[in-house]
């Protein structure tokens, strides 16, 4: 039995009482289970070469048990190529060593026993194994995961940030191109009708404190290498919103435009950013939400334009994450909860408020549908 092989109460005839040196041999026998995990196969090397000194012995005290420790330790811990060199040449040591015992603890249902004995302790420690590299595989493809979601992230962020840098080097070249026209009128004019002078110069005037706000903000944005130059084409405003919901009306959804308030000067890259944020949260309705109808709330008030973009679509559970101030450096709504998160929607609109330091919030409605608010100040502008 393997009781009877790991310590006998005494020795059965033809055994031999245990003797210093075979202290010596158990102690050898034993002690690699300590280093088995920095060195296997010597370490093993050491164990079996002490068992194999030890069973011509035939001591009653047998230390064959410390085999199954040695095969399930070194599977576990090692490769499946140590793992399978242990198995065997533990199975083959103590074949050999129970061999060379006396009587009932040489019998072939002790030999039965402990070969069995190694074989589910490496049975065991491999199925660990397998265990362990399984899930470490599934937490580094975790990690790898969330490094490249955030990668993607940081990617949509940065394309956002150009995108927009475009479009308001698009807005001043715009107005140079405004200023370089009236100049040239102004001058023209000047002798015979200065009254016609006068009026290009105030256009002069306040098309250039307007291009002067957008340059500043043009500066906090990089500008990729490379792009194509700014096309002198008007950039599309918060007028042009009709325009706007007839295309989106073309693709099935129905859109209520409300204007609240009189509208004032309006800086262009407000102007442009208001009605791309409109854009994008209409496309993203036509795309996710599933709604029928959508409504749009332009309020116009002193230094600021808010927009208020809300759907019918069916409830979605609430998650506090989904929602927040879009200022720099407060919390924002995460894209990973709500309805637009197979794109990279809320991001850009999020980046287009934080350019001018506004607010922005998107999230669930309690009952039901979808709800986008954006703030946008700008300085008021002189004429």
């Amino acid at each position: 039995m393997v009781g009877q092989l790991a310590l006998q109460a005494k020795p059965v005839p033809g055994q031999q009482a245990t003797t210093p040196i075979a202290y010596v041999l158990v102690v050898l026998i034993a002690a690699p289970l300590v280093t088995h995990r920095k060195w296997p196969l010597p370490s093993l090397a050491v164990c079996l070469a002490a068992l194999l000194l030890y069973a011509p012995g035939r001591y009653y005290a047998y230390p064959g048990i410390v085999l199954f420790a040695m095969v399930f330790g070194i599977t576990l811990h090692g490769t499946r190529r140590q793992g399978l060199i242990a198995l065997v040449s533990c199975a083959a040591a103590m074949a050999v060593a129970v061999g060379l015992q006396p009587g009932v603890v040489g019998s072939y249902v002790t030999w039965v026993e402990s070969e069995l004995g190694i074989a589910v302790a490496w049975i065991v420690a491999e199925n660990l194994r397998i265990r362990r590299a399984r899930w470490a595989e599934l937490n580094a493809r975790a990690e790898r995961l969330e490094r490249e979601r955030e990668a993607e992230a940081r990617r949509a962020v940065t394309e956002e940030r150009l995108r927009i840098a475009r479009e308001l080097h698009d807005v001043v070249a715009h107005s140079m191109s405004v200023i370089a026209v009236q100049s040239a009128v102004g001058g023209h004019v000047m002798d015979t009708q200065p009254e016609e002078a006068r009026q290009a110069l105030a256009a002069i005037e306040s098309t250039s404190r307007s291009a002067l706000t957008e340059m500043r903000r043009l500066l906090g944005i990089l500008r990729q290498d490379g792009e194509p130059t700014g096309s002198l084409v008007p950039a599309p405003g918060l007028a042009d919103l009709a325009r706007l919901v007839a295309q989106v009306g073309e693709a099935g959804l129905r859109v209520w435009v409300q204007v609240e308030g009189e509208r004032g000067p309006v800086p262009p890259g407000v102007d442009l950013s208001a009605y791309r944020i409109v854009q994008e949260a209409l496309t993203n309705v036509i795309k996710h939400a599933a709604a029928a109808t959508a409504c749009v709330t332009v309020r116009y008030d002193v230094g600021s334009v808010a927009l208020e973009i809300t759907d019918d679509g069916p409830a979605r559970p609430a998650d506090g994450r989904g929602a927040g101030p879009g200022r720099p450096g407060g919390p924002s709504a995460d894209p990973a909860t709500s309805a637009f998160s197979t794109g990279h929607g809320i991001i850009g609109m999020r980046e287009r408020v934080a350019v001018f330091g506004g607010e922005f919030t998107a999230g669930p409605r309690p009952g039901g549908g979808f709800r986008v608010f954006a703030r946008l100040p700008f300085p008021e502008v002189t004429s």
